[in-house]
């Protein structure tokens, strides 16, 4: 019997592909895991912006083929940056012309100055292809808003496909045939939420073999048994989902306390009495300092509502203490005014969600950490799969196929 650990994506889709007898237990009281949805006030809000961007119609096709086609909205992104007041669309290097003219200058000026000689980390990396205003006014106060940490921390393809990559001809061809298509030029949304997806995917299973509520106290490695708040239980394998840090401790495994490292994030799911000005962007990257959020998402522009409906998401180091809900929203609040997002709109709901983890900090010493601790527990028959089972920066299309390949390896496919 296959034990699968976390009733998210990434179980519930080994659970659609493997051929063995399977079993799934989760420790919330639903399932879904960080797709899960809150449906309140008229509004749908996800626990952040869960957009799958489907690079594999087959796929996409088995996952919504339990979702109604009216269900589904099929968006063609739009995104920008908000830079000192004016919107800037994305990706920044490549759209270094839309800023004023001092401006684009410096950039274009270090641009060519810049030297692509010998670099190791992900700050490294900006600053010898882009240069250093590049770096200095979007990429790196950007990310380390997000990431919550010093950019030196992170591997320079840290973000692998995910970070617009562009060359100086690429960024000079932009200036007048305007290129930003990226890995995730088009995304679908079900009118529902992100749940819907879940909620498709778990049609077709027997929804007796998932147990909610029921967390994982202990694995012992050895004898095959997992120890949860409710009951021991036999497996012949193990396939968790649980962030690898966390399985390794509840393994019994040792490592060192900064083999692997992440952020936490703070979002607040945010609905208004009213429209809001902006009624295009998907999504907005806020790159200054001064503000606390580094990403406002409009529901109410990918659903095509009529009541402004955002998601802001706020980056903190994993170790940090949070303060009371209250005071964040109120900054948050207060910064949405001062950037003109909110003007006469009023909050009608509100719902906070801390994901912790977050986003991980991928560098070499965790990657080659995880590959040696992933072969050590694989052959005691325990596999880590997931965004944070694989410790990884990946899209959740990723996490589907991941799993697949592993049901189909177990089952001799």
């Amino acid at each position: 019997m296959d034990l699968i650990i976390g009733a998210g994506i990434s179980g519930i889709s080994y659970a659609n592909f493997t051929k063995n007898d399977f079993q799934i237990i989760e420790k919330e009281n639903e399932p879904g895991g960080y797709c899960r949805t809150i449906k309140r006030n008229g509004f749908v809000w996800d626990y952040s912006g869960h957009f799958f961007h489907f690079q594999h119609p087959d796929m996409e096709k088995y996952v919504c083929k339990n979702i109604p086609s009216e269900s589904l909205v099929r968006v063609e992104k739009h995104t920008q940056i908000l830079y000192k007041g004016k919107y800037i669309d994305f990706p920044f290097q490549k759209n270094i012309h839309q800023l004023e003219k001092e401006e684009f200058i410096d950039c274009l000026y270090d641009l060519f100055a810049a030297k692509a000689t010998h670099y190791s980390t992900f700050k490294e990396m900006v600053y010898a292809n882009l240069g250093k205003s590049i770096a200095e006014k979007f990429l790196v106060p950007y990310n380390e808003k997000l990431y919550a940490c010093d950019l030196d921390r992170l591997d320079m393809d840290a973000m692998g496909r995910f970070f617009p990559k562009s060359c100086k001809e690429d960024i000079v061809l932009n200036f007048k045939n305007s290129d930003n298509s990226s890995y995730n030029a088009h995304f679908t949304y079900p009118k529902g939420g992100a749940m819907e997806y879940v909620s498709s995917l778990l049609a077709n299973i027997d929804r007796e073999k998932v147990s909610l509520g029921e967390e994982v106290l202990q694995i012992n490695i050895d004898k095959k048994i997992v120890v949860t708040n409710k009951r021991e239980i036999a497996y012949d394998r193990l396939v968790s989902s649980l962030p690898f840090p966390v399985l390794l401790k509840k393994c019994g495994v040792d490592y060192p306390a900064d083999t692997f490292s992440c952020n936490k994030v703070l979002v607040f799911n945010l609905g208004f009495d009213s429209k809001g000005e902006d009624k295009v962007n998907n999504w907005i990257y806020v790159p200054d300092r001064d503000v606390i959020f580094y990403r406002v998402g409009y529901y109410d522009n990918i659903l095509g509502t009529d009541r402004m409906s955002l998601y802001v998401e706020i980056g903190f180091p994993e170790n940090q203490n949070l303060e009371k809900e209250g005071l964040y929203l109120e900054r948050v609040l207060d910064d949405l005014r001062r950037l003109g997002i909110v003007t006469t709109q009023h909050l009608v709901d509100y719902e906070a969600v801390l994901m912790d983890p977050a986003y991980v900090h991928i560098n070499k010493r965790g990657n080659d950490a995880l590959a040696l601790y992933k072969a050590q527990l694989a052959a005691k028959d325990v596999y880590s799969i997931g965004r944070y089972g694989s410790w990884t920066y990946c899209s959740i299309e990723d996490n589907i196929l991941e799993a697949q390949a592993l049901a189909n390896k177990i089952s001799g496919i």
